[in-house]
């Protein structure tokens, strides 16, 4: 029987490619949308064929009348606390009001679990609200996808096209990075969505690299030898970034504050996705680390 599958956070780049696999797969889409969204980002999802709803997000009775006959909710929104405790509690309330059965939060990240709290903020939260929908009675499900591919492409450490240059911390040169694209992670929440039996969590990663990795890569794409040098010990990366967020109180403020920045590359280099779902759906074709390299480094 075909599902009806209701998403909040539609518009933006992840919630879009959600619906567009949901559609694809045969399930009919609903999304809800504040009034101030742009017209422009409800006529898209409108051509791939998702019903925008545009109501009042912080009315969890107008939620509850637009998930009235959904069987899951999968929230893709991104923000501070407001967003992704406060936002998604009114989502979650409003599902549960409706009896929707299953629901996926906005968590889409490295798995936090064994993760120390105070490590990364933007994890602490998402954890905040992990505890908060495990004492509902609603089925829910987690995905941990790493880190967006798309990371490779913006000169961090990690990969620094300007200078040419493959960072690591520690002694973690041969430590594998979790890496999903945004396409993957789309086609795999669409098949979680449309499972009723998916567990609580799931672990995916379109490639596992390390450095010394992407400089064999690179290597082999291009022909050249990038520097691949140690940027500063755990501990000592770990110091410069609390210092760092000392110095910046207005960072509290922004979603990729520079010490948030930190706190993600220092996650990366200290937990791994070790028990990967990427068997768990025949129909998704997984990118390689070498063939998305080449889609910029060619």
């Amino acid at each position: 029987m075909e599902k009806t599958i209701l998403v909040a956070g539609a518009t933006g780049n992840l919630g879009n490619r959600i619906c567009t696999e949901l559609v694809k797969r045969g399930a009919t889409v609903k999304a809800i949308v504040r009034e101030s969204t742009d017209t422009d980002k409800i006529e898209i999802l409108e051509k791939i064929g998702v019903e925008v709803r545009i109501i009042d997000l912080n009315d969890v009775n107008a939620i509850a009348a637009e998930c009235a006959d959904a069987d899951c909710v999968i929230s893709a929104v991104a923000g501070l606390g407001d967003v992704i405790i406060d936002l998604q509690k009114k989502i979650l309330h409003g599902a549960i009001k409706a009896g929707v059965p299953r629901f996926i939060p906005s968590d889409f990240c490295t798995d936090y679990n064994d993760l120390k709290e105070g490590e990364n903020r933007n994890f602490d939260l998402r954890r905040t609200f992990k505890k908060y929908i495990d004492q509902s009675s609603i089925q829910a499900t987690s995905i941990f996808n790493g880190c967006f591919a798309d990371i490779l492409k913006y000169n961090t450490p990690i990969l620094n096209l300007k200078e040419k240059s493959i960072g690591y911390w520690g002694d973690k040169a041969d430590w594998k990075l979790d890496f999903t694209t945004m396409d993957n992670t789309a086609s795999f929440t669409a098949e979680v969505a449309l499972d009723d039996s998916a567990p609580r969590d799931l672990q995916i990663a379109s490639f596992q690299v390390s450095p010394n990795m992407i400089f064999e890569d690179v290597k082999q794409i291009n022909g050249q030898e990038f520097q691949i040098h140690q940027l500063a010990t755990l501990e000592n990366f770990a110091e410069y970034i609390k210092k760092q967020r000392a110095e910046n109180p207005a960072g509290e403020n922004e979603l990729y504050a520079k010490f948030q920045q930190g706190q993600y590359m220092y996650s990366m280099f200290t937990t791994q996705h070790n028990d990967l779902a990427n068997d768990r759906y025949e129909s998704i074709v997984w990118t390689t680390g070498i063939d998305y390299l080449k889609t910029f480094l060619q």
